[in-house]
């Protein structure tokens, strides 16, 4: 079974804002656009992702994406991260005849393709399906099977909500890059200490000493 991925992303200026005590308003918009780009690249990069749609009004970050293979949508509902991935998903699905659909963070620098895979692969097995993230409290990861809706419940708390929706956990050992998302400085680290894409390697290169 191949995905398709359903990356969302904040227009930069307004990204990230949780890392202000380790990147300032010039630096973060240039962090969350490496975090994307090397999300994506791992994204495409993985035998169980047929392709990669990005829902984004950025235009910046839509070109740049782009260049990488990834697909483009315009966040037109505004209305948060969930309608956008709904609305989203729903393009996707009318446009690739209803193929399993995976809401995958814009914010996992250090993602691996076999990791995805096998989370992936495991997510193959249930309706839906989801994978918390490094803190045990969010969702980095919702799968929805052919014919399942999505029902996104990100946020704060998303694991419990996603959970108490009906998708099943997915319990998995060694996926520690699909894991790690990053909105803080602490998040940040452990991403580095994981290994980093080469463009989120750059960007952290430019953060003061002492932050990175």
């Amino acid at each position: 079974m191949q995905w398709t991925l359903v990356v969302p992303l904040k227009p930069l200026p307004q990204a990230k804002s949780r890392l202000a005590d380790t990147a300032d308003d010039g630096l973060r918009p240039g962090l969350a656009l490496a975090f994307a780009q090397d999300t994506v690249a791992a994204a495409l990069g993985c035998p169980a992702v047929r392709d990669v749609v990005v829902v984004t009004n950025d235009a910046l970050a839509a070109r740049e994406l782009a260049a990488l293979g990834a697909g483009t949508v315009p966040d037109l509902p505004r209305a948060g991260l969930n309608a956008a991935l709904v609305h989203a998903a729903t393009v996707v699905g009318a446009a690739r005849r209803a193929a399993p659909v995976a809401a995958l963070n814009a914010d996992l620098p250090a993602l691996r393709p076999a990791e995805l895979a096998r989370v992936l692969d495991a997510a193959a097995e249930f309706p839906r399906s989801f994978l918390a993230d490094s803190a045990g409290l969010g969702t980095t990861l919702l799968a929805a099977r052919r014919g399942r809706e999505l029902r996104p419940q990100f946020g704060v708390g998303s694991r419990a909500r996603h959970r108490a929706s009906g998708a099943v956990e997915l319990t998995l050992d060694a996926v520690d890059s699909v894991r790690q998302d990053v909105d803080t400085g602490g998040d940040l680290r452990a991403a580095l200490a994981l290994g980093v894409g080469p463009r989120t390697a750059a960007a952290a290169a430019r953060l003061p000493a002492g932050r990175q």
